[in-house]
């Protein structure tokens, strides 16, 4: 039913419009298809622990020199 409704559409439409509904049904297959064969990964909790440099230096949050002239 869905099929002959589209088919009658499509032939009232022109020739240029028939070439960019087959593009965007193209896409949609496309996409379709990798949301289905690809699922997210799920990313893992702590995966980035021990990257970072800690313990900070101890002049951490202490204004930086380059913005001495600007806070005054």
């Amino acid at each position: 039913m869905i099929e002959a409704t589209i088919l009658e559409y499509l032939n009232k439409l022109p020739e240029s419009l028939q070439k960019e509904v087959l593009h965007y049904t193209q896409f949609l297959l496309e996409a379709h298809t990798k949301s289905t064969s690809q699922p997210q990964k799920k990313r893992q909790a702590g995966f980035l622990k021990g990257t970072f440099a800690l313990p900070l230096a101890e002049d951490f949050n202490e204004p930086l020199e380059d913005f001495r002239e600007y806070m005054e």
